[in-house]
């Protein structure tokens, strides 16, 4: 039986300012989140106390819903930090970092100056071939058909058969990561969780021996030849950076996929103007990681300090948002409307020195599979009758999207 939130409120979270978050409760909605939950929680208080919003684990923690706060705690360093963000090491027992996402300045900075050159936008230029390929041999499998189950036969499969070229792993290993991954970012309990957690660390600790042991033209490889203050990486940092990669290559990109294909799906006018006129897709892509932000991450504060005349007090868990501050009334008018001459600047990938590292490979993969889709298949909708299974948790899911179209004569 779980524990009720609502019993471990701190003493010092006014009464009036906790309540349930409405956006990562690990479940099924068949409500529109975009539409409805996130409209609805930006009519409340600017700072209010989540009681469910770390989940799985008992208490809450702070929820920052405008755009500029969210910014702001982004760059405090002073009175806020990251690691130990995850609970993904303390759920067996264990302190290794996730690198770079849980590391505070200045390793951060050693660590992440490491790494840059790896994730460059041209380096990620130069797998656009790859990336175009795994797209197209995808879509041949269903260009043919009238219709598709986009997230089973596309979203998923494609981000991750990428991350394992990335990594040098066999792609006959791609359900073993996927249940990994849907263990470690959905399931309720930590048991469940922390079990998810020693497969992934074991299998890419194995990888890592095997690269130290064979080095081959693989992104484990060259992060084995990278130095930080001077030294090489330890075996523990490697597999750090792994974890990382193992996060984000398996679970972000495939849900920004799913969110973006279902708005698409019921935007036919949209689908004909980006068809009509490609170089639109540009615009229409940020326009879209805008609007639907998936992911929240946490913070931890170590230093009390106050927001909005809140005191979030050290050791408090802090919700960064970014499908709260991406569609922030403030910040974006009607954000609820998909305006492609918005060029709007979006937390989609974080803000500041967190920034996610691999934004430029995401961006290049959600442009390629906008491009190739667009491409190859005729206008699609959704299947008449068909309730759109949303997954609320850190990172907003669609779980299921079958598409329709009329084939092309």
């Amino acid at each position: 039986m779980q524990p009720d939130p609502s019993s471990s409120i701190p003493s010092h979270v006014p009464p009036e300012l906790a309540r349930p978050f409405a956006l990562t409760p690990r479940a099924v909605s068949y409500v529109d989140p975009f539409a409805e939950l996130v409209p609805r929680i930006h009519e409340g208080p600017a700072v209010f106390w989540g009681t469910d919003v770390f989940p799985g684990a008992a208490g809450g923690g702070w929820v920052i819903r405008r755009n500029e706060d969210l910014k702001r705690v982004y760059d405090n360093t002073t009175e806020v930090m990251k690691r130990g963000n995850t609970q993904f090491a303390a759920m067996i027992g264990e302190s290794w970092d996730i690198i770079p996402t849980e590391l505070d300045p200045p390793t951060h900075s050693a660590f992440r100056t490491a790494l840059n050159p790896l994730y460059t936008p041209k380096k990620m230029a130069e797998l656009e071939q790859k990336v175009r390929e795994r797209s197209q041999s995808l879509i041949a499998r269903i260009k043919d058909r009238d219709g598709c189950d986009f997230i089973k036969d596309y979203a998923i499969p494609f981000p991750v058969s990428i991350f394992l070229d990335l990594m040098g792993l066999p792609q006959e290993r791609m359900q073993e990561f996927l249940d990994w991954e849907n263990a470690l970012v959905h399931a309720p309990t930590w048991e469940v969780r922390g079990r998810a957690v020693r497969l992934a660390k074991d299998m890419l600790y194995q990888a890592v021996d095997a690269r130290i042991a064979d080095p081959a033209d693989d992104l484990i490889s060259q992060v084995l030849k990278l130095r930080v203050d001077g030294r090489p990486w330890s075996r523990e940092e490697v597999f750090g950076h792994c974890f990382n990669l193992f996060l984000g290559g398996l679970d972000t990109v495939t849900a920004n996929l799913g969110l973006h294909f279902y708005h698409l799906a019921r935007h036919p006018e949209l689908q004909r103007e980006l068809r009509e006129d490609p170089s639109k897709i540009e615009n229409a892509l940020q326009e879209l990681l805008r609007a639907y932000a998936a992911v929240t991450t946490f913070r931890l504060c170590k230093q009390d300090f106050t927001l909005h005349g809140v005191t979030i007090k050290a050791g408090d868990r802090i919700a960064m948002s970014t499908p709260l501050g991406s569609n922030d009334p403030e910040a974006f008018p009607n954000p609820q409307t998909i305006d492609i001459e918005r060029r709007p600047v979006h937390l989609t990938f974080g803000f500041g020195l967190h920034r996610c590292l691999g934004a430029h490979l995401a961006r290049r993969e959600l442009d390629v599979s906008l491009r190739e889709m667009l491409k190859s298949i005729p206008e699609f909708r959704i299947e008449e009758g068909f309730k759109v299974p949303f997954m609320l948790s850190n990172v907003i899911h669609v779980n299921e999207l079958p598409l329709v179209w009329n084939r092309r004569a």
